[in-house]
């Protein structure tokens, strides 16, 4: 199996120069002008371009407002501070303060298209500091 991570958006090429600069992704394919797949990570990220109001499941809309969902992006980086200074640069938005963990360190932000993602730095042995079993 794959993952294949999927991100509308709705400004196709807004969205690629932002993903691109914070988080140091390249172009790979592009599928016409309503897609552009980004590598750079373990599992390619595909940004499709979707008009607000548009029918996105069922009878839910589209919409790029800051919203909610239980699914988010981590992205894990050596160093968290130039990530941010980065992301920010390309237009995310610092959404809490850093925080520390024994685990390591984490700043949540949010792109101008309403998603949530997460910097992350691990230290020590990263989640295994953590885990139970």
């Amino acid at each position: 199996m794959q993952l294949l991570i999927n991100i509308d958006v709705p400004d196709l090429a807004a969205a690629e120069a932002l993903y691109t600069q914070a988080f140091d992704l390249t172009a790979g394919h592009r599928f016409g002008a309503g897609g552009v797949e980004l590598l750079g990570l373990q599992a390619p990220i595909y940004l499709l371009q979707n008009a607000a109001g548009s029918v996105a499941a069922a009878d839910a809309r589209r919409g790029y407002g800051r919203h909610w969902t239980p699914i988010h992006l981590d992205v894990a980086v050596e160093r968290l501070e130039p990530a941010l200074e980065r992301a920010l640069q390309a237009g995310m938005r610092q959404e809490t303060e850093l925080r520390e963990a024994n685990w390591g360190r984490i700043v949540r932000l949010a792109d101008p298209f309403g998603h949530g993602w997460c910097l992350l730095q691990f230290v020590g042995r990263g989640y295994d500091e953590i885990t139970t079993n």
